[in-house]
């Protein structure tokens, strides 16, 4: 009897989401990347890139029963950290005090990474095991953002078990107000060093009486 092979995207690709697949036509075109390039199991330099410039990312868990709950992580570039090539791993900041992520994780591990990047129209999907870590002040240092102003309860670690990226098709392009701050000070910079070159162009152009 064969065994049949296992693919990292089989991590969302459920028999039930391959039959849809293969009732609607995307199957065999799923079937040929899983056969040659597939998804990627381990952080390479363009996903550690990646991460080193995130602000923002959204973290999936779900009950033991499946209820799923969506949570927002924000902070400084670069707040979630490559611990190795197959784990990531964050400060958690004290916030509204309902711990739904952390009692999903505690009956049920799974969990998944979605981080949109408006500005490029990119966007990257990892699924992997989570687990909170309280017990660990050295780890927790170590991951709290230089400077940053919040408060570090835990720690949240990330195994990796597929992840991929998607393109950019319906996504609306938007900056950040920081980087639209700068690049318009970058601009207004520019404006009065060309008004004052002007002027002193025209002061030496200028008649004399």
């Amino acid at each position: 009897m064969t065994t049949s092979l296992s693919y990292p995207s089989d991590a969302a690709f459920s028999p039930a989401v391959k039959a849809i697949q293969t009732r609607k036509g995307s199957r065999e075109a799923y079937a040929h990347v899983e056969e040659t390039r597939g998804w990627r199991t381990e952080v390479d330099d363009n996903l550690a890139s990646f991460l080193s410039e995130t602000t923002s990312f959204y973290l999936s868990t779900a009950s033991a029963d499946g209820q799923p709950y969506i949570q927002h992580r924000g902070g400084p570039k670069g707040f979630i950290k490559v611990l190795d090539k197959n784990t990531l791993a964050f400060a958690d900041f004290a916030g509204n005090q309902q711990f739904i992520t952390q009692g999903n994780l505690s009956e049920n591990p799974k969990a998944h990474i979605f981080i949109m990047d408006y500005a490029h129209r990119r966007r990257v999907k990892i699924w992997g095991e989570a687990k909170i870590v309280e017990d660990d002040p050295a780890l927790t240092r170590s991951l709290m953002p230089q400077g940053y102003r919040a408060r570090p309860e835990q720690v949240i670690m990330f195994k990796i078990k597929a992840w991929d990226t998607n393109c950019p098709q319906h996504i609306p392009q938007k900056f950040d107000a920081a980087d639209v701050a700068a690049a318009l000070a970058s601009r207004d910079t520019r404006i009065a060093e060309l008004e004052a070159e002007l002027a002193r162009v025209k002061g030496e152009a200028a008649p004399v009486a």
